[in-house]
């Protein structure tokens, strides 16, 4: 066990005769470093920065109605909203005030969606005959 640790400066030394190194060039560890930092970009910060911009546009275009479920999992119907909060009706008889950020999804645009749903239908019927 002792002959390999002995072993080990040998192992590491330049080969006798022949040429030796001369002074190291920089291009290849920035090309490296360029290398990682595009790697990085595209897999981590622009899908984040991505994710971003869809919650922010999803935020902003919360209305009243719409059927949405929060980051602890609660899921209710937006009864009324301010600049930073909204008010949930979970239950006929509870509703619970929450802060914007804490909207992780939208189930259903009911607010958006019913009265075009109907001017739609509308709309089809009358071509139809």
């Amino acid at each position: 066990m002792a002959t390999i640790f002995h072993s080990f400066p040998l192992l590491m030394a330049p080969p006798a005769g022949g040429p030796q190194g001369g002074p190291a060039s920089i291009v290849p560890t920035l090309v490296t470093f360029g290398l990682v930092f595009l790697i990085f970009y595209f897999l981590i910060i622009r899908p984040q920065n991505k994710r971003q911009k869809e919650t922010k546009a999803m935020l902003s275009a919360l209305r009243k109605g719409d059927r949405v479920v929060t980051i602890g999992g609660i899921r209710g119907t937006i009864q009324s909203m301010k600049d930073d909060s909204v008010v949930l009706k979970v239950d006929t008889s509870s509703s619970i005030e929450f802060s914007r950020s804490a909207i992780s999804n939208v189930l259903d645009k009911r607010a958006a969606t019913k009265p075009q749903k109907g001017k739609e239908g509308d709309d089809e019927s009358s071509e139809e005959e």
